[in-house]
């Protein structure tokens, strides 16, 4: 007996009846996705090798749109960065900060002349870029992955009105 009515009771749940209380949930539920999709989360297929191991390639992550509008990012935070609206978008990494001074040699990345701690980086690198200032309302952002080719990255400043927020993971 108890079994009928655990069917029963599932039947219920995925199979409600079409009446208006079940349409008033069902618009609810469209509507908070919806609000939630556009106003306070980016979701974001992550389609380049650039930020492995991080972020592999084919990967899904959910950002959080407000994540910068009351602080500046900071050195070390991965950013999603709007190319054409939230369609096209990148994810990237800042390693430099408005008037810092970046560059990378043999491979290593030198920010103010101090050669800088990059745990996330996995892999030999051998890229090579003369010093570069970052301008004021910019943030340099480059991939975790650098074992690609320099020519194969897109890296560089960037205005931070760009960065549409950080991935919750």
């Amino acid at each position: 007996m108890q079994l009928v009515n655990r069917a029963r009771n599932l039947k219920k749940f995925f199979l409600p009846p079409l009446n208006r209380f079940f349409l008033i949930r069902l618009f609810a539920v469209a509507l908070i996705t919806f609000i939630l999709l556009k106003v306070v989360f980016i979701p974001l297929r992550v389609r380049h090798i650039s930020m492995e191991p991080a972020y592999s390639n084919g990967s899904f992550v959910i950002g959080y749109r407000h994540a910068y509008k009351m602080s500046a990012p900071d050195r070390g935070d991965v950013v999603m960065i709007e190319l054409a609206g939230t369609e096209v978008m990148y994810l990237k990494r800042v390693v430099g900060l408005p008037g810092d001074i970046v560059e990378f040699c043999a491979g290593t990345l030198v920010v103010n002349g101090e050669e800088q701690d990059e745990p996330y980086v996995r892999g030999p690198c051998d890229w090579e870029m003369e010093p570069r200032k970052v301008k004021e309302g910019y943030v340099f952002v480059v991939g975790d992955n650098r074992q690609m080719e320099i020519s194969r990255h897109k890296f560089g400043q960037t205005p931070k009105i760009r960065i549409a927020g950080a991935p919750l993971w």
